[in-house]
């Protein structure tokens, strides 16, 4: 799986992970697939399993009763939109990230979830560790996404951002110095607080100017910052021509 690190502005609920079990709700049809993820998540050290349920109502129920940091979506639920089922999470407890489970997820699919809010994917055929460590990467604040889909995901995302926002962009749009170098560290996967020991900034200060770019750029997650650095670098490149 491909990572974009780094969450929204606030990221406090990243932090409780890095010293407390990371608390995962798993919303499956499948009772064995259910039982069989919570075998398996329960014997990592550093998670704890505090539901796995079937359907919509009775998630959103156990999201608002036990507030966890990651919430596991089959992207195939039966007689339901899974994709609501993420917005919905979302909305219940905006500070929980989302890791939608698929076999192997369309292009489209992808874009669907990810403007639904969610912050990852997991493809069922996935090994054990790389199972675990999306879980745990997206709980610190990272974004996870299929790497056979990075490269044409990101620059979907910035195309719809670039015609909901056009002509604002990331060149047209006034940015202090410090916040092209701070988009810049977000392009390249660094987290807030490795943004904060390369410029030696506090990480505060550097949550506050992420979120002046985010409303800046009428964007809602550092992954469209990504994919609209993304952008501009493949229109730069292509306008660009060898110095003689």
């Amino acid at each position: 799986m491909t990572r974009i690190r780094g969450g929204h502005a606030g990221t406090s609920r990243a932090e409780e992970v890095m010293t407390n079990k990371i608390m995962v709700l798993v919303i499956e049809d499948n009772r064995l697939v259910r039982d069989g993820l919570t075998a398996l998540l329960s014997a990592q050290p550093d998670f704890k399993v505090v539901a796995a349920v079937e359907g919509e109502n009775v998630g959103l129920l156990r999201v608002q009763q036990t507030k966890p940091h990651v919430v596991l979506v089959d992207a195939s639920l039966a007689n339901q939109s899974s994709h609501r089922v993420v917005e919905s999470v979302r909305k219940t407890a905006p500070d929980t990230k989302v890791i939608v489970m698929d076999l192997l997820p369309a292009h489209q699919d992808v874009i669907e979830f990810i403007k639904a809010g969610a912050s990852g994917f997991i493809v069922k055929d996935a090994t054990v560790e790389d199972f675990v460590r999306t879980i745990r990467s997206v709980a610190q604040g990272a974004n996870v996404v299929p790497p056979a889909l990075t490269g044409t995901l990101l620059s979907h995302i910035a195309d719809q951002a670039a015609l909901v926002n056009a002509p604002d962009t990331a060149e047209s749009v006034r940015m202090t110095k410090r916040e092209r170098e701070i988009i810049d560290l977000i392009a390249e996967g660094l987290s807030n607080k490795e943004i904060s020991k390369r410029l030696s900034l506090a990480t505060y200060t550097v949550k506050s100017h992420v979120h002046n770019i985010l409303e800046k750029l009428a964007l809602h997650s550092r992954l469209q910052i990504a994919a609209h650095t993304h952008r501009a670098g493949v229109q730069l490149a292509r306008t660009q021509t060898p110095e003689s």
